[in-house]
């Protein structure tokens, strides 16, 4: 259980309910229920692993021991005597905070308010020696169901209008996707870097939006948004859903906040794509026309792929970073590079260029050069302009080693909404909010990513209390046990018949 002045502490700091006060009207009498101590209250019900109901709300207020009741104004003294708060009370004030953070003309996206205060609730519960130890981010999004039903075919009249059709991944046998009616939630999760200190895997952002919206154009302004609140941004983490969007919806906006791209590619972006002045574009990288055809068409190294395979993938890797033409110069400030031929970089020999033919042999040859050379091969360097391998240029060559072991970090974003839906603990499936509309699902989300903070940084301090503990021991760390098993293995260790 969290103890209640670690939940009081992310509200103060956060400074959220003050903020939220001024929004609310003012009425003719007094609200007994603050909105601080509403919040306290969410808390409360999500650090206890309860659903996200206002009568579990009120129900953790008001058994409070009697001390905390007075207060935080659960009991207040009326002209009749001391009064207890009421259920009626808290579903109002919760009644006025949403209204408040809502759109005047919901869109199925969030407001600025709202986003603002979420930001504020996840910031105030990180603490201060974690909030630079890392700039690298994996973002993810998940299904979350309203409590509505959906609307009768051929109609839109429902409880929850704001909510949409969505797909998500299929629970039965051989189903790729089903549909679900509700609301996509995205969230970004601190990753350590990669040669930085391990961290403790916090959600440092989260928004959510319709299903009518599309999910990574959702996040973008979320992300865009931190560098101004003193955040810099490093390595985004995504996998190919995020890369598949359009360029301008996702890779450029992020790389013009300052954030580098380490993403898995969309089996319909890999390989070669067009050209550019006679280089051929694939996998985000201008390369030599002369560059042979499988070493651009290489496919991401396979999960189950042996020692042996990972090594042979890796030299293939390496002898295609040979063809790419190389950068001399950084983006201006409208985002245009230039990029010079490998051979005149001494990485290949070329006959079109007689210095590379001076160069070692333990380097590749063209022995075909194009018979009609175009600019990439005549001219000394060539100008790239910012959208030329726009949507799949990323920090690292796709699908070299050096990328498959930055990528690796992106699991950190599964992990983050295991948590949030597994079964023993919050479990945001339907049901778990009977609040319908987009505020107050985000409001509660937030708050559970929040909560959920907590229970990270409790693991991370108990994890390193007893790898310290063991190191004065002189015992090694402790490591975590495999679970995934292969075929292979259980065949290997199955009894003979």
């Amino acid at each position: 259980m969290i103890p209640l002045q670690v939940l009081e502490e992310i509200i103060d700091c956060s400074g959220a309910a003050p903020r939220i006060e001024l929004l609310l009207p003012i009425g003719v009498r007094a609200r007994q229920l603050a909105v601080r101590t509403l919040l306290l209250g969410m808390l409360i019900v999500l650090a206890d692993h309860r659903p996200a109901h206002l009568t579990r709300v009120h129900q953790a207020l008001t058994t409070l021991p009697g001390d905390d009741q007075a207060r935080l104004g659960i009991v207040a003294d009326w002209k009749a005597g001391p009064h207890r708060l009421t259920y009626r009370q808290t579903e109002r004030t919760f009644g006025l905070v949403a209204g408040a953070l809502a759109k005047d003309i919901p869109d199925g996206l969030p407001s600025q308010a709202l986003a603002r205060i979420c930001d504020q609730l996840l910031e105030a519960s990180i603490p201060d020696e974690f909030k630079h130890a890392s700039t690298a981010l994996a973002v993810d999004w998940t299904d979350v169901e309203t409590f509505s039903r959906p609307p009768p075919r051929g109609t839109s009249d429902c409880a929850d209008p704001e909510a949409s059709w969505g797909h998500r991944c299929g629970g039965g046998p051989g189903q790729d996707s089903e549909l679900f009616f509700g609301y996509y939630a995205s969230a970004a999760t601190t990753m350590p870097g990669e040669h930085g200190p391990a961290v403790p895997e916090l959600a440092r952002r989260m928004t959510a939006c319709s299903c009518r919206h599309d999910p990574p154009r959702a996040l973008v302004p979320v992300l865009t948004a931190m560098p101004a609140q003193g955040i810099p941004l490093g390595d985004i983490l995504a996998d190919s859903g995020y890369a598949h969007r359009d360029a301008s919806g996702w890779a450029i906006p992020l790389r013009g906040a300052g954030a580098q791209l380490v993403q898995d590619l969309h089996p319909l972006d890999r390989g070669p794509r067009g050209t550019h002045q006679g280089a051929i574009i694939a996998n985000g990288n201008l390369h030599c026309p002369a560059t042979p055809r499988p070493l651009l068409e290489l496919a991401p190294l396979a999960r189950d792929a042996t020692p042996d395979q990972a090594t042979a993938h890796d030299q293939q890797t390496a002898e295609t970073a040979r063809y790419k033409l190389g950068r001399i110069t950084a983006d201006d400030k409208d985002g245009y590079h230039r990029v010079a031929c490998p051979a005149v970089m001494g990485k290949i020999c070329c006959p079109l260029r007689p210095a590379s033919m001076r160069l070692d042999r333990n380097r590749p040859e063209i022995l075909t050069p194009p018979g009609h050379p175009p600019a990439c091969c005549h001219q000394q360097t060539i100008t790239v302009p910012p959208d030329v391998a726009a949507k799949t240029q990323q920090k690292h060559d796709y699908p070299s080693a050096a990328h498959r072991r930055s990528y690796a970090r992106r699991t950190g974003a599964e992990r983050t909404f295991a948590t949030a839906k597994d079964p023993a603990s919050n479990n945001i499936a339907r049901g778990w909010t009977r609040l319908m509309g987009l505020t107050p699902l985000m409001l509660w989300l937030g708050c559970l990513l929040a909560v959920r903070n907590q229970r990270i940084l409790t693991a991370w301090n108990t994890r390193q209390a007893d790898d310290a503990r063991r190191a004065a021991a002189g015992l090694p760390p402790k490591t975590r046990r495999r679970r995934r098993k292969t075929c292979a293995s259980l065949t290997a260790t199955a009894a003979p018949p």
